[in-house]
């Protein structure tokens, strides 16, 4: 009850009969002739002496468990429903007449005449009782109403079996707060609130629940056989439970001979309509209501009910521990209109069905977020969500070896892990050269524009340690040596064509120069979790991250999510907000809270969001609109999106896990390649399955959407950056080149011979040439001299960085 609403006028009758009992229950001798002197002395004797006026007569302020629902962004689309007991609560006017009367026919027929204690209806139960006779019960519809508020707003276990245990104490505690609750409630109120919360059997509470259950209908449209039956079973929900034979022979009886009759009596019905009520067959079985994220409408929604579900028990604001935030969902009743977009969703779901079965025991895995506001817009596997049944298991053995000796069954195709958000086991995967985008926004962040050249050799001797002798070491020493893949890739980048290519030995250097622990410091804010311990502890110890080499080419744990957020940041200029499944939750009441809306910090300023934005578009086949990409890895996205796009592909060591982000203004879709059982595995993903399954739902949702042009950097400063004029050292003899060239300010290194007019041995020229950074990398070429041209059809020999056009990810 969360407020008593209105008080009713009461005669001169009705307020003497409540002086009558108030003096019967207090022991008090008056002269009444509806109760024999044994009875008031009896009654009295049994309440336990405590007077009748000392009782407590105000109900405690209680609300019964509703249930939650839960929606699509549609708002109409439910997904999903939480309860602790299937209730929800509806007003009189939305229950049919004929349950009101037949609920009035079963419990109370005096409902109307009494003022909440049927005073005959005591006294005739009291006498009867104490003589040994069958037990009657005399309690008021009123009276159950009582006693069903007081288990409910119980704070522990003995005030609920006070509540409902049969003795006289009881009795009487119920009649003084009956007598109150009719000076405070009319009969309409009352009848409609006991409606609300009596029992009916199969978990259904309330009559809306159990015209769900029974009938699958709503309760206005309850026929009179309907009601009957269910009026009929508020008194023993288990012993008149229609779904069990002696139930069902039980339920007929006492509808057909018990309330149908009354109802007919009292006027509510004719005989006619009695006579055809009872010809309504009553049900075997019943609707099954299930409750959580394994009940889901479509079971592909399931991995999204279920981060809604573990984003609600981490929400404060809803309890101050697990235990009581998960008994907020299932009994608030709240209404949760969620972030997922049916459209993309159902297209992420179609692709990946398209191109990996939910038998496989490789999982694809799509998340969508909206940039500017982390809204989730769609969570997708090639998997069942649901429990595999131990009784008959459907998963496949385990792809883990180990696991697979002691004959454990692998999450394929039944899970419920959190496959695509994290959480529990699900500490995440390596997602390769994703991880790139966060040493370019570091090194912006430290004044390097994207023009900054970086001379990148096919292997890098960084300064970091590792073991010696390990494959990521140079040969015979304890460095740090990264390669390109396929071995190529040497040449003079920019932060556009290195991450175009996805040059290795292009980022670790660049990493090295704006230093590790900055470049992990810009992953933190732009969302990554860092769930797996070892990556947690390098991030929380001092100086953990100092040896991290590798960092940058994606050797850290991440999901879907995680990426899909990251890089959504960059196309929200820089703010990175919490992801959330949530778009409005609204109480029982009706108030809009506030919890799940947009949580957002400015992670980056605009202007490098925007600049790394821009080199971001190289990979996936856009143009950059302050630089050139010359390359892409994913080129063919631009063209199936139709839209301006950003992103980046990734691979790990040995192809274990493939990766693409593809981003516009409206939706960064992630996806990954991976095998959630066991990482260490000998297959190879491949990027002809992953990439048009991320590109292809990047199109479905965009479809129909305005094209929208990324934004430009407020300043060409930070792409361009300090520019310096090269000097011309053409023909000069290679020590003098360098020695100009560095005096100027530039890092000078001698590459690779090239035809030219200079005589052979001295420089031919730079690259680059006419002007770059200030201490940006300049390359002397050596001339090698004039040669005669190639025969017809004969090609010329390949220049720097141009070796290896496909994916460079991390070794």
């Amino acid at each position: 009850m969360t407020s008593w609403l209105r008080r009713r006028d009461h005669n001169i009758f009705t307020n003497a009969t409540s002086l009558l009992i108030c003096g019967l229950l207090a022991g008090v001798v008056v002269a009444a002739a509806a109760f024999p002197a044994a009875a008031m002395s009896g009654l009295a004797a049994k309440a336990g002496g405590q007077t009748f006026a000392s009782l407590p007569s105000e109900l405690k302020d209680f609300s019964s468990p509703q249930i939650t629902r839960i929606y699509a962004s549609d708002g109409r689309t439910q997904i999903s429903q939480f309860y602790d007991e299937f209730r929800s609560d509806v007003p009189l006017k939305d229950i049919s007449k004929n349950m009101q009367n037949a609920i009035l026919a079963a419990e109370d027929r005096k409902f109307y005449e009494h003022n909440g204690v049927d005073l005959k209806g005591v006294a005739r139960a009291f006498v009867g009782n104490s003589q040994g006779g069958t037990q009657q019960g005399a309690s008021t519809l009123t009276m159950q109403y009582v006693r069903m508020s007081l288990a409910y707003s119980a704070t522990n276990p003995q005030d609920v079996i006070n509540a409902t245990k049969d003795s006289p104490k009881r009795k009487v505690t119920e009649m003084k707060y009956a007598l109150q609750v009719e000076k405070q409630l009319s009969k309409d109120q009352i009848l409609e609130r006991y409606l609300n919360i009596a029992p009916f059997g199969n978990q259904a509470y309330g009559v809306f629940a159990a015209s769900q259950v029974y009938f699958n209908k709503k309760p206005k449209d309850l026929t009179v056989g309907q009601a009957a039956m269910l009026a009929g079973m508020v008194k023993a929900p288990s012993s008149f439970n229609p779904t069990i034979a002696t139930g069902h022979q039980q339920i007929s009886d006492r509808r057909d001979n018990y309330i149908i009759p009354a109802m007919v009596s009292l006027g509510a019905i004719t005989q006619q309509q009695a006579d055809e009520a009872k010809k309504e067959k009553i049900p075997t079985k019943v609707k099954s209501v299930g409750t959580g994220c394994a009940w889901v409408a479509k079971n592909n929604w399931g991995f999204f009910c279920d981060y809604f579900y573990r984003w609600w028990l981490g929400q404060e604001a809803f309890g101050a521990n697990e235990y009581d935030r998960e008994r907020r969902l299932k009994s608030g009743g709240y209404r949760v209109v969620t972030t997922l977009d049916l459209k993309g969703q159902a297209a992420a779901r179609k692709e990946i069905a398209e191109r990996q079965s939910d038998n496989n025991k490789n999982a694809l895995l799509l998340a969508g977020v909206q940039p500017g506001n982390g809204k989730v817009r769609l969570l997708a596997t090639n998997r069942k969500y649901k429990l595999d049944d131990p009784e008959n298991p459907k998963n496949k053995i385990s792809s883990d070896p180990k696991k697979a000796a002691k004959g454990i069954r692998g999450t394929y195709p039944n899970t419920t892990n959190p496959l695509l958000t994290g959480g529990g086991d699900i500490t995440g995967y390596q997602a390769g050269s994703v991880f790139k985008i966060f040493p370019i926004i570091a090194a912006l962040e430290a004044g390097y524009p994207l023009a900054f050249p970086i001379k990148a050799e096919k292997q890098y001797k960084s300064g970091y340690i590792v073991q010696r002798g390990s494959p990521a070491a140079c040969k015979g020493t304890h460095f740090y040596c990264p390669k390109n893949s396929g071995g190529g890739g040497a040449g003079v980048y920019t932060m556009w064509s290195a991450f175009a290519k996805s040059i290795n030995t292009y980022f670790i250097p660049l990493q090295e120069r704006v230093g590790t622990g900055k470049v992990v410091a810009v992953a933190k804010r732009f969302g990554v979790q860092f769930r797996e311990p070892a990556d947690l502890e390098k991030t929380t110890k001092e100086g953990g991250v100092d040896q991290w080499g590798a960092f940058s080419l994606g050797v850290t744990a991440s999901t879907p999510m995680d990426i899909a957020n990251a890089y959504a940041t960059l196309a929200g200029d820089g703010k990175y907000c919490e992801p959330t499944p949530v778009e409005q939750i609204t109480t029982k009441d009706g108030e809009k809270i506030d919890v799940g809306k947009p949580h957002c910090i400015q992670a980056t300023p605009k202007d490098v969001a925007r600049a790394a934005l821009d080199a971001a578009r190289c990979p996936v086949g856009d143009s950059a609109q302050l630089g050139a990409c010359n390359g892409a890895t994913a080129g063919p996205t631009r063209s199936i999106v139709g839209h301006p796009v950003f992103g980046k592909s990734g691979t790990t060591d040995a192809d274990k896990t493939a990766s693409l982000v593809v981003g516009t203004a409206s939706i960064v879709v992630a996806g990954y390649m991976v095998n959630p059982d066991y990482p260490d595995h000998k297959d190879h993903m491949s990027h002809p399955i992953i990439n048009p399954a991320v590109q292809h739902t990047v199109a479905a949702y965009m479809k129909g959407k305005p094209k929208v042009q990324f934004k430009k950097p407020g300043s060409d400063k930070i792409a361009t950056g300090d520019q310096r004029s090269i000097p011309n050292v053409k023909c000069d003899s290679v020590s003098s080149a360098r020695n100009q060239i560095e005096e100027a300010g530039f890092e000078a290194s001698v590459g690779a011979t090239v035809e030219s007019d200079c005589p052979a041995g001295t420089a031919a020229g730079t690259s680059p040439s006419g002007r770059t950074i200030k201490n940006g990398a300049v390359v002397i070429e050596v001339s090698k001299g004039k040669a005669d041209k190639p025969a017809p059809g004969q090609s010329a020999p390949p220049g720097p960085g141009n070796e290896n056009e496909n994916e460079n990810e991390n070794d």
